[in-house]
């Protein structure tokens, strides 16, 4: 199932095609019974337009995400330290 989904993002496939791939995934995900690919359908389908926007412009915001991530370490620093 993991290299099925990552199968779907690494083709140079539509926003409306990444859609009709993702319903299928979500298919088989019903009939394989894993529970930790359940949580992974919800949290897909809880970020799903968000997601299906990468297909249009074949971005993401990770280079943001990370900046973030660096610029929080630290004020967690600082106030463990309080």
């Amino acid at each position: 199932l993991s290299d099925k989904l990552r199968k779907i993002y690494n083709q140079n496939i539509t926003k409306s095609v990444a859609m009709l791939k993702l319903a299928h995934w979500f298919k088989n995900i019903e009939e394989s019974g894993f529970k930790s690919f359940s949580t992974l359908r919800n949290t897909i389908t809880h970020h799903y337009n968000d997601i299906l926007n990468y297909f249009e412009a074949r971005s993401t915001n990770a280079s943001a995400e990370s900046f973030n991530a660096k610029m929080s370490c630290p004020k967690i620093a600082l106030h463990k330290k309080v």
